[in-house]
């Protein structure tokens, strides 16, 4: 259960780096509210999550999500280039976050302290 709310805070975080670029630097007052819930949402979400899994693998992946779905949605929603460099350092991401999901134990202890 707790992967499952890590990775819906990276999904908000994606929601609101995005809706920060619609905002226009806070000049739209809907998308930036929109934004403030989906930032308090991610981090309730990520503190949530963090009462399992350890600090370091729970914010690594909240960040690598967030970075990696900011980059997926600039390719595709604002036409970002996509270089042959940077497709192979967004897939390195995917493989460290699939790689700290792995690598990571039962938490020690109540609440993983």
């Amino acid at each position: 259960m707790s992967w499952l709310l890590l990775v819906l805070a990276g999904l908000f975080e994606v929601f609101w780096a995005v809706g920060l670029k619609y905002s226009d630097g806070f000049r739209r007052p809907g998308i930036a509210a929109l934004v403030v819930v989906t930032m308090c949402c991610s981090v309730v979400l990520l503190s949530m999550a963090m009462r399992t899994i350890p600090l370091g693998t729970a914010y690594a992946v909240w960040v690598g999500i967030g970075a990696l779905g900011a980059a997926a949605c600039g390719i595709v929603f604002f036409r970002e280039t996509v270089t042959p460099t940077r497709g192979l350092f967004l897939a390195l991401l995917v493989v460290s976050l699939v790689g700290l999901k792995l690598t990571t134990g039962e938490p020690a202890g109540e609440g993983g302290r």
